[in-house]
C-alpha cells in the first residue's frame, strides 16, 4: 500500500473520490465511524468543506457531516 498519498479527511480536496486508509482514533471513534459506513477500504466523495465547521461527505449514497476533529482522524488516499 502506498502511504505517500495519505492525507487526513479534513485536508482533502472538494469533489474528489477517496478511499479510507485508516482510522487514527480509539475504539469508540472507530465504532462510531464504522456505524456510519466509514471503514478502511470504503470509498467516499467530499461534497463540501469550509475552513471552519464540518466536512460534508457522501458514502454509499448518504451524506454525512463530520466534525473537523473527527475528520482529522480519518486518513484517506485518492481512489
Amino acid at each position: 500500500m502506498q502511504q505517500h498519498n495519505v492525507t487526513p479527511l479534513s485536508a482533502a480536496g472538494i469533489g474528489r473520490v477517496y478511499r479510507v486508509v485508516r482510522l487514527a482514533g480509539g475504539r469508540g471513534l472507530e465504532r462510531r465511524l464504522n456505524a456510519m459506513g466509514l471503514i478502511p477500504g470504503a470509498t467516499l466523495t467530499t461534497v463540501a468543506a469550509q475552513t471552519h465547521g464540518p466536512v460534508l461527505v457522501e458514502v454509499k449514497g448518504s451524506r454525512l457531516a463530520i466534525g473537523r476533529g473527527m475528520a482529522a482522524r480519518i486518513l484517506v488516499a485518492p481512489a
